[in-house]
């Protein structure tokens, strides 16, 4: 019987993955005034495997044990309130947007008409309202949620198949988070659950202050993770 697919974070160590969750790549460009994901390359994982998470290893985005020589120090510090209560509320004429404000700099949030909190203030308008929940849906973070006004006050997420991809900044000349993609259960090193969320982004650099997810730390430290171009 096949595992269930979760996310344990080990003590000072990598993201234990089981469940045979696909692993891939995706390159983070600029397009005109919007991002987009180019497909990278496609990892061959087991049922279970290891990703590093202190930015050591040798063979990444597997973890090869170089979290011990390197002391790596992989407290969890991130808020464990849930989403909900921890949001700053921006409202719009037809869609309102949470922010938890968990950024991991990958920029989805600006379309070719503005940033996502002033599409949304403009969301009256159609062509802005879709323009505004592609900025929030793309975020890999997870940072920013639609609610729509016109539908009950539906929360607006994208439908995703439970994945990982390694993200890649060639814009910043940095490799950036984990992706975590359908709802895949994230569990601390202590045993607790974090709350169940479709998408988030986790460090993979180990510079984060709000471990374990990121918080582009690895855009200040230039992380690169050496995988191949």
């Amino acid at each position: 019987m096949a595992a269930e697919k979760k996310i344990t974070i080990l003590k000072h160590g990598p993201y234990l993955v089981e469940g045979a969750v696909p692993l891939d790549e995706k390159i983070m460009v600029t397009n005109g005034h919007h991002r987009e994901y180019q497909q990278g390359q496609t990892f061959k994982t087991d049922e279970s495997y290891a990703l590093c998470r202190c930015g050591h290893s040798e063979n990444p985005p597997f973890c090869d044990g170089s979290h011990v020589d390197a002391g790596f120090d992989g407290t969890e510090v991130a808020s464990t309130v849930p989403f909900d209560e921890r949001v700053e509320l921006f409202q719009g004429p037809a869609l309102d947007l949470f922010d938890d404000n968990r950024c991991a700099f990958a920029r989805f949030c600006h379309r070719e008409d503005g940033d996502v909190w002033t599409l949304t203030e403009d969301s009256d308008n159609p062509k802005l309202r879709e323009e505004a929940i592609k900025a929030s849906t793309d975020c890999p973070a997870g940072r920013i949620v639609h609610h729509d006004k016109q539908d009950d006050y539906k929360e607006i997420e994208p439908e995703l198949e439970p994945s990982i991809s390694i993200l890649q900044d060639p814009e910043r000349e940095v490799s950036a988070p984990l992706y975590v993609k359908g709802n895949i259960p994230l569990v601390s090193a202590d045993g607790t659950p974090y709350e169940l969320r479709n998408r988030y982004a986790l460090c993979r650099c180990g510079e984060s202050r709000n471990k374990p997810f990121c918080d582009a730390s690895h855009v200040n430290v230039g992380y690169v993770d050496g995988l191949p171009e």
